[in-house]
């Protein structure tokens, strides 16, 4: 059996990866910032799964000791850990860079990017000291270089989490720990929907957008974790919206109407 970690899996994407995990016999530690997200989302795991296959442990990825308190207690319930994946992040509405405050800069980099630092140094020492393990951060939009207006820091944390993952790639080349990147491309969680709360005149223009490009959480995360799970090789970019994926969907958006929000 699979043991694996998902940070920030209390609701959204890292929720749907542990879902689909567990259906796929695999072994889960929830991981979110607050006791109360976590006991929930373990309750709701527990109900549909079995409960002895579901383990939740509280962390803030911006707290590097929280991080190896992470590690350390899924260790010492499972004996091992098979896959790790930085997941925790967040996102904010778009707008100009310079509007942006100090605090909420400093929120969205310690998450994004500091916190899959942490998380991967405290995976990284732990899997090569066992001698087995696969290590996978969630990239996202900024990750392939693309820009969005107003997505400036957003995109950013993303991108630096990129070449950390090519970094790291190269580095454990030669060890037993394999290290890649997922890259679910536009899911329809409150990273998205919440961007526009503050600027509903934009919902009109981009929601065809979004119905044509986006997709719900229990589409991509199944397929997500089967690809986890046959990997076998480092370095490796498992990605769910592809270019050609891309550009099918709007070749076909003449012909049928896709709607994720009924």
């Amino acid at each position: 059996m699979k043991i694996v970690v998902i940070t920030g899996s209390t609701r959204g994407i890292g929720y749907g990866l542990a879902d689909s995990f567990l259906a796929l016999g695999c072994a889960v530690t929830i991981s979110g910032r607050t006791r109360a997200s976590v006991e929930k989302a373990v309750a709701e795991l527990s109900a549909k799964h079995q409960a002895d296959r579901v383990l939740g442990h509280p962390c803030d990825v911006i707290y590097f000791e929280q991080v190896q308190a992470l590690w350390d207690a899924a260790q010492a319930h499972w004996g091992k850990i098979d896959i790790w994946i930085n997941n925790a992040g967040i996102g904010h509405s778009q707008t100009d860079f310079w509007d942006h405050s100090p605090d909420q800069i400093r929120a969205v980099v310690d998450t994004n990017l500091m916190g899959a630092m942490y998380g991967s140094i405290v995976a990284l020492r732990g899997m090569l000291a066992q001698g087995f393990g696969g290590l996978y951060n969630v990239e996202g939009l900024g990750s392939g270089g693309h820009m969005v207006q107003g997505l400036a820091l957003y995109g950013s944390t993303k991108s630096g989490l990129r070449y950390l993952d090519q970094s790291l790639m190269q580095e454990t080349r030669g060890t037993p720990v394999l290290v890649g990147a997922l890259r679910p491309g536009m899911v329809m969680t409150d990273l998205v929907t919440k961007q526009y709360k503050e600027r509903p005149q934009d919902w009109g223009r981009d929601k065809r957008i979004i119905n044509i490009l986006a997709d719900r959480v229990e589409t991509v995360t199944p397929w997500l974790a089967r690809q986890v799970l046959a990997n076998d090789k480092t370095g490796v970019c498992i990605t769910w919206l592809t270019r050609r994926k891309v550009i099918g969907r709007f070749l076909a958006a003449p012909f049928g109407k896709r709607n994720l929000f009924e």
